[in-house]
């Protein structure tokens, strides 16, 4: 979907949010069905600049390929004694809550609803999803403050979803038991509700984090997820409500020592015999790979493994583990490759098609929900650059198979008026074609870059435990959170083939189930995450493991420095504040890609006992 060009005898419908845009006889037009769609269209006009009143264009008709394009905020009212106000953010403080309040000026909000609609996004929930005493209170108590921030997003078309505590009946005093199937349980989530639509007409429900990591859920009372999420979405249903059931489910206190326990199992075990029991209101939420926002994971197989549930794909673009919005890490083209996977073959349809409902007989799409990376900083996500992550969301969810570069290329010239605007001739010369040129060689591959310098093959979670950020290799190895790399004297990767290992490829449909679990098929870039190999084994591209994880660590570093110096030629074309800010966060880039490159080297190093073929130095 995305862009639909009117042509003779196809789908011209213009649709709830879609928008059609033409120019005949020196009039620009925009067409809409609604205030929305109008808007977007508006915005698109200025995506095109100049060239939206130059040549004469015939009709063009666009819609969203996702009716749900949504942000998750993992914002807390009170400040968290670990987490602080903002989990997992990087970007400032809650541009909705300070100090356990809701703001006094919400003018922020605002202008963030407009930054939402031009991006395409239409639904942010505005709490964390690991919901604390005091948020749990939003849903009763302080519902006015939710109120309020909903009043300031409806004007761009943003409805507002809260985080639930699944406990709630019990935890504000409503019942004794919060047992889904409870019926005064049922009762007083129904009564809730109701409250809520009062005061918010336009709510777009709730988000669900259950039996997850400490959070309460339904199997306290021996009820499994689909009773739990059956339990929200009938209290939402006589309102259009959905709830999203985020499938991040998994044992975080297992032994590490056992290989039999394999948490990118989870879960597809725990969700796909549920498979045809959940309303139709209910979404699952299942992040694209199946750990943890790794910078490199195979697409998660629940994805492909619900065909009678709707399944909304979470991505992260707060930059958790791919360098905290300090690196330079422009994350389009993963989400892109994730967007255009075709879980059963190259003639079968792709995950896009999976979160737009576009599947032969399966669910309607559940939509694209990204973990939001805006804060209260001057640049909204802390990095500058960072800003283009947000803006890729919006336009992948819009339209799925843009391409990361020219979605990029359109950033640069919003943001940046120097690169000379999006028109058709402006920025192709002088300052504003070196300037663009730049950004592009900065920031194209940067999440290439990224993967370079940090974690090799497919391996993850090489990062120090608690904050994610910075090398140690063996940070999660021993801890009961799981098991990512099993380096030994031998080799490094994890079995998860059918054959020897875990089983995890079994969860695959074909043909991936049999290119995952052949050694001589599976994907270098993909390796370690399926196979345990000998430091010798040899690539497709002809270069040992172990001579690979050198090399690229070598050349990330060699990365970063270069577009380090590219963006220091940039002064005089970007503006003073934002050129600083960038100059002082490269080189934090380039010291934490030094000090990643020398860990991960030395570690394998001294694990293996071979030595760089090239005589470089490795501490």
């Amino acid at each position: 979907m995305g862009p639909v060009i009117g042509t003779a005898g196809g789908d011209e419908r213009i649709g709830d949010e879609g928008y059609v845009v033409a120019r005949h006889e020196g009039v620009t037009v925009v067409l809409a069905d609604s205030a929305t769609g109008l808007l977007y269209g508006l915005f698109h006009l200025v995506r095109l600049g100049e060239e939206a009143f130059g040549a004469a264009r015939p009709a063009e008709h666009h819609r969203p390929a996702a009716r749900l394009r949504m942000l998750d905020h993992w914002d807390n009212v009170d400040v968290h004694p670990v987490m602080g106000q903002v989990e997992r953010g990087y970007a400032g403080g809650s541009i909705f809550w300070r100090d356990g309040a809701l703001r006094d000026d919400l003018t922020r909000v605002r202008a963030y609803g407009r930054l939402l609609a031009a991006c395409g996004v239409n639904a942010v929930t505005v709490n964390n999803v690991n919901v604390h005493a005091t948020e749990t209170l939003l849903l009763t108590d302080r519902l006015r403050d939710v109120a309020a921030i909903a009043d300031r997003l409806r004007p761009y078309g943003v409805r507002v979803h809260l985080s639930v505590n699944f406990a709630a009946p019990v935890a504000l005093g409503g019942t004794a038991t919060a047992d889904p199937l409870d019926e005064d349980v049922r009762a007083w989530w129904a009564a809730v509700t109701a409250r809520v639509y009062e005061a918010i007409p336009d709510f777009g429900g709730y988000v669900v984090k259950a039996d997850s990591e400490g959070q309460p859920g339904p199997h306290a009372y021996g009820r499994d997820h689909a009773d739990g999420a059956n339990l929200l979405a009938e209290a939402l249903a006589p309102f259009g409500g959905v709830v999203h059931w985020r499938a991040f489910v998994y044992n975080h206190r297992q032994d590490w020592r056992d290989r039999s326990t394999d948490r990118a199992r989870a879960a597809y075990d725990h969700f796909t015999p549920l498979d045809g029991r959940f309303r139709d209101n209910v979404i699952l939420q299942v992040k694209h790979g199946p750990i943890d926002f790794q910078v490199r994971e195979p697409v998660s197989p629940v994805i492909a493994a619900m065909p009678r549930t709707r399944v909304a794909v979470e991505l992260q673009v707060t930059q958790e583990y791919t360098g905290q919005q300090r690196h330079v890490c422009y994350l389009a083209p993963m989400w892109s490759e994730v967007l255009g996977f075709r879980p059963w073959g190259p003639a079968g349809p792709g995950v896009a098609h999976v979160v737009a409902g576009d599947v032969a007989d399966g669910a309607a799409g559940g939509g694209l929900v990204g973990v939001s990376n805006v804060g209260d900083d001057p640049y909204w996500t802390g990095h500058p650059l960072a800003q283009a992550n947000l803006y890729a969301f919006g336009r992948l969810a819009w339209a799925p198979s843009s391409d990361p570069a020219a979605i990029l290329d359109e950033w640069i010239g919003l943001t940046f008026p120097a690169a000379g605007g999006n028109d058709a001739t402006g920025g192709d010369d002088g300052d504003g074609g070196r300037l663009r040129e730049a950004l592009h060689e900065i920031m194209d591959d940067s999440c290439g870059t990224y993967e370079r310098y940090t974690v090799p093959l497919g391996v993850g979670f090489m990062v120090r435990p608690g904050h994610h950020y910075g090398p140690d290799v063996d940070g999660y190895e021993y801890t009961p959170w799981g098991t990512y790399h099993f380096a030994d004297r031998d080799g490094v990767g994890v079995d998860r083939t059918r054959a020897t290992g875990t089983g995890f490829t079994g969860q695959y449909p074909p043909p991936w189930s049999e290119v995952y679990e052949s050694l001589a098929r599976c994907p270098d870039e993909l390796l370690l995450f399926f196979h345990h190999v000998p430091y010798g084994h040899v690539l497709h591209d002809g270069t040992t493991v172990i001579q690979h994880i050198y090399d690229t660590h070598f050349a990330g570093v060699e990365e970063v420095d270069r577009a380090r110096l590219r963006w220091a030629e940039l002064a005089g074309l970007v503006p003073d504040a934002p050129h600083a800010r960038v100059r002082e966060l490269f080189a934090e880039q380039l010291r934490c890609a030094e000090e990643w490159r020398d860990q991960v080297n030395a570690y394998f190093l001294r694990k293996s006992g071979v030595p760089d073929a090239r005589g470089r130095r490795i501490p």
